[in-house]
């Protein structure tokens, strides 16, 4: 079904609607989606360069420049469940076309932050979902349900994938890339926060998947990944609640943490660095002293929020790529990559894949009252940055 503009007040909510799942072998499955309305835009922020910053490094700020384009957009657009999914350098969200002015100004603020802070080239655009159509390929979106009021988006149809591309290759000339001034006033990053040290890997590897189906056939590609993700859960015993990168045993904090400077750049806004840095220093301190003793003050119940912040990690997630960041022993490593490759082998598949010692982590807090949290995970040492780089050369040559 396409909307239109004219049905917009009865279809506002069409996101909020859908019926969740928890499964996420079925997550390809397209009977589990709905088209998203036909004026409605897929954003793309990413940085262009990522490769780059991570050599040197600088994967953390690659990181949280990736999570405020997500916080930016989220703050102007209260009136709206936006969907959204992190991709580490970057992320893809789902806007109205009436809050396309208020996230232009935002991202574009976001992107001036990127580079005046970071040094990150920051490149967004927006692509309506009928251009999409016009190629025969379609945005469908769904919840994929972390915890009751915690939701993240999951994308098919193939509509993303070619907005990506609609971007990267417009050279100013196409209309996508949101290129004007950001206005006046500061930006809001208010939730943003990076604050926990990295996660340890707990079994010997922190293991980052980028998985593409090759079919152009919506079901055989849902098949595929059905048939990759068991075979996934069949090289890890079918027990890949074990495998989650967030456990009670890495989920450290120290003060001060190790990102505090990052996320004082990034949330600064008109304050003076110093000033924001104290206020940090401050808050950091106070958290310490309630996470050693596990008190509550306030809305941060110490005990309470790691549980539910173990619940509400993003390290399973699909926009037409499957994304996942387990925490895998040698051993599952080496069952994990034959699977992968046996698929290659067939033509079903492209994937790519990276190993570190640790993942990272970087949080979105909405509110600690109503327990509405969510925190993006990316493999440490470039995760998914470098993993789309074995992805992309697979996509390039024939199977």
């Amino acid at each position: 079904m396409i909307v239109t503009a004219e049905q917009r007040d009865e279809t506002d909510g069409f996101y909020r609607e859908l019926t969740s799942f928890e499964d996420f072998a079925d997550v390809a499955d397209i009977d589990r989606y709905q088209p998203a309305p036909d004026d409605w835009l897929v954003v793309i922020a990413d940085i262009s360069g990522s490769t780059k910053a991570i050599q040197e490094g600088r994967y953390k700020d690659v990181n949280l420049v990736g999570a405020a384009s997500i916080t930016a957009v989220l703050n102007v657009t209260q009136a709206h469940d936006i969907p959204y999914v992190f991709g580490g350098d970057g992320a893809t969200l789902l806007i109205p076309p009436a809050a396309l002015p208020d996230v232009c100004r935002a991202l574009v603020k976001t992107r001036h932050i990127a580079m005046a802070e970071f040094g990150l080239d920051l490149r967004v655009g927006a692509v309506p979902v009928h251009r999409v159509r016009d190629d025969n390929v379609d945005v469908l979106v769904a919840k994929y349900r972390l915890s009751p009021g915690n939701f993240l988006a999951v994308f098919s149809g193939g509509g993303v994938g070619l907005v990506d591309k609609l971007i990267k290759a417009d050279n100013g000339t196409h209309g996508y890339l949101l290129n004007n001034d950001g206005g006046e006033g500061g930006l809001d990053l208010h939730g943003l926060s990076c604050r926990w040290e990295p996660l340890a890997a707990q079994r010997g590897v922190m293991l980052s998947m980028l998985i593409q189906a090759l079919s152009s056939d919506r079901e055989k590609a849902a098949d595929i990944y059905r048939q990759v993700m068991a075979g996934i859960n069949e090289a890890l015993g079918f027990k890949l609640e074990n495998n989650q990168p967030v456990q009670a045993a890495n989920l450290r904090f120290r003060w001060p943490p190790k990102g505090l400077v990052a996320e004082a750049q990034a949330t600064r806004g008109k304050k003076w660095f110093l000033i924001r840095m104290l206020d940090l220093y401050w808050e950091c301190l106070v958290q310490l002293i309630l996470e050693t003793f596990e008190l509550k003050l306030g809305a941060y119940d110490a005990a309470l929020y790691r549980r539910e912040l173990r619940a509400n990690t993003d390290y399973r997630r699909f926009d037409d790529t499957l994304r996942l960041v387990l925490d895998c022993s040698p051993g599952e490593v080496i069952n994990i990559e034959r699977v992968l490759v046996a698929f290659r082998d067939q033509g079903a598949i492209a994937f790519g894949t990276h190993q570190a010692d640790t993942a990272l982590m970087t949080c979105l807090i909405f509110s600690l009252t109503d327990s509405e949290h969510v925190h993006f995970i990316d493999g440490g040492d470039g995760g998914f940055a470098v993993a789309a780089k074995q992805l992309k050369a697979q996509l390039t040559e024939k199977p």
